[in-house]
């Protein structure tokens, strides 16, 4: 049968075969059933059981740092290697450990002298690199005095840090992007030190012990009041910045693999994360959408598709995002604008599951607003699936608790699947997917329990169907994709952070 496929998918890719008869529909769609065909639940169950091995090899997990991630690594770099694949790892690096070793130094040393009370008007980042640097404070994007709500969104784009000169300490208000997404682009404009202070409105003046969780920037960096930042931003006083601390990093690598064939301009990408919590295997959280993602490049190694398909197994996902976040960081503006779709899939075995897909076009109207333009049609081809089995969806946000998060702020267009985690299932969801009321979809989520036995068939089954038709439509049809250009990208990046 593999045979026949394979000449078949020979024979489509020759240009004289191009013209095919119109009863059997347009490309995207003769493969996209071609791969659904193909892409069996049984064969994803056979990868999760060789996760599960890998973790009972390894005390129980697939962590971040641990050899049961390395193995899983090296297991499903071998499956994509021996189906043709290019593969490539990519070293990331993660916090292993950090301490501070003596409290830290905020001076004002001109136009005069002025001391701040450690651990009492500023604390240390965790985990802050050593450092111990004077120069001159530059503020970025400042918003002062601050606005009734929190408004700022000072160092949240690389755009603010236009006109900063490097080697200075940048002074960043608290606002409504993360910490991190601050302190990196500092750490990228050539920040010398990093002062964040809190933004100022009644509940966000003090600052206190905070743990951003990993590593961004090589430079010492504090969280500090309200107070301090205020009078820091008045002129361009000097400041003496210094963080005494051990700061131990780890590595682990993405895997990512890319088609032989296709448009290296049109790049189609396909992620989830492989890692485990510390304390579980991680089966369904997320062997179950690394095991997708795996049976479906297996089956599509040999399909001729129209553009690059690109497939992606972060690291570290569950210590802050850090393998696509890096990943993404990572790459040019012209290497990011060649990706026009990210697709995440990420637990799509929940036992109480269901089928939640990401709300692209914001219609839900909850949390976070749409994401970038072309995430709509990403939510719609999902949903014609699904809609063609007759089978209910329901939106989910996009919360920033996936690997979706670094790609939309930057501007690609994300979606995908998600069959719930610790979140509890509504009475209206279990009326349309079966299952439980006012139970979690997921009870053993970041637990130990998170085993082979915590997988529902039937989910997973309909699923991976659903992870190869996107992954097919995709790889021949980008047409309902609005291209992307630098200008379009910043854009829309701003647009998803200034509403966050």
């Amino acid at each position: 049968m593999r045979r026949i496929i394979i000449a078949l998918v020979t024979a489509l890719a020759l240009p004289v075969a191009m013209a095919v008869p119109a009863s059997a529909g347009p490309l995207d769609d003769v493969f996209a059933k071609l791969l659904v065909k193909q892409v069996k639940g049984e064969n994803v169950r056979k990868h999760l059981e060789a996760l599960q091995s890998i973790a009972n090899a390894n005390g129980g997990t697939r962590a971040a740092g641990t050899p049961g991630y390395n193995a899983s690594r090296d297991y499903v770099a071998g499956k994509l290697r021996k189906a043709g694949y290019k593969v490539t790892l990519q070293p990331i690096n993660f916090v292993q450990s950090w301490t501070e070793n003596s409290p830290p130094t905020l001076a004002r040393t001109a136009p005069d002298a002025k001391s701040y009370a450690p651990n009492e008007d500023f604390y240390s980042f965790e985990p802050s690199p050593a450092g111990d640097v004077t120069a001159q404070v530059q503020g970025v994007d400042l918003i002062l005095p601050p606005t009734p709500t929190p408004t700022s969104t000072s160092g949240c784009e690389e755009s603010d840090f236009a006109g900063f000169v490097a080697g200075r300490i940048a002074l960043i208000q608290r606002g409504t992007c993360a910490f991190a997404q601050k302190i990196r682009n500092a750490g990228r404009a050539g920040a010398s030190g990093i002062i964040v202070f809190n933004e100022g409105q009644p509940g966000r003046t003090e600052a206190y012990p905070l743990d951003i969780g990993e590593w961004r920037a090589n430079v010492p960096m504090v969280f500090a009041d309200f107070a301090v930042g205020n009078e820091l931003a008045t002129g361009t006083p000097t400041v003496r910045l210094k963080v005494d601390s051990t700061l131990v990093l780890g590595t682990n690598d993405n895997v990512i693999a890319e088609s032989r064939f296709g448009d290296p301009g049109n790049v189609v990408m396909i992620g989830g994360h492989l890692d485990s919590v510390t304390v579980g295997p991680g089966i369904n959280d997320n062997g179950s959408g690394s095991a997708t993602i795996l049976e479906v490049a297996e089956e599509m190694a040999h399909f001729p598709v129209k553009n690059k398909v690109r497939f992606a197994f972060w690291a570290a996902e569950e210590i802050g995002l850090l393998g696509s976040d890096q990943y993404v960081a990572s790459l040019s503006q012209a290497q990011r604008d060649k990706i026009r779709v990210y697709l995440n899939f990420d637990m799509v075995a929940s036992p109480n599951y269901a089928y939640k897909l990401y709300d692209g076009d914001n219609s839900d109207n909850q949390g976070s607003p749409a994401g970038p333009p072309g995430s709509a049609q990403i939510e719609r081809q999902l949903a014609d699936f699904y809609g063609s089995r007759h089978l209910p969806t329901v939106g989910t946000d996009f919360d920033g608790r996936s690997d979706y998060g670094p790609f939309i702020a930057v501007g690609i267009p994300a979606g995908g699947i998600f069959t719930g985690a610790e979140g509890i299932k509504t009475a209206e969801e279990a009326a349309l997917f079966g299952g439980v009321a006012g139970l979690p979809y997921d009870a053993c989520y970041h637990q130990a329990c998170d085993t082979i036995a915590n997988i529902n068939a039937t989910a997973l089954d309909v699923d991976a169907d659903a992870v190869a038709d996107s992954t097919a439509r995709f790889a021949f049809n980008l047409r309902g994709i609005p291209p992307r250009t630098a200008a379009t990208a910043a854009r829309s990046a701003v647009a998803v952070q200034s509403a966050s």
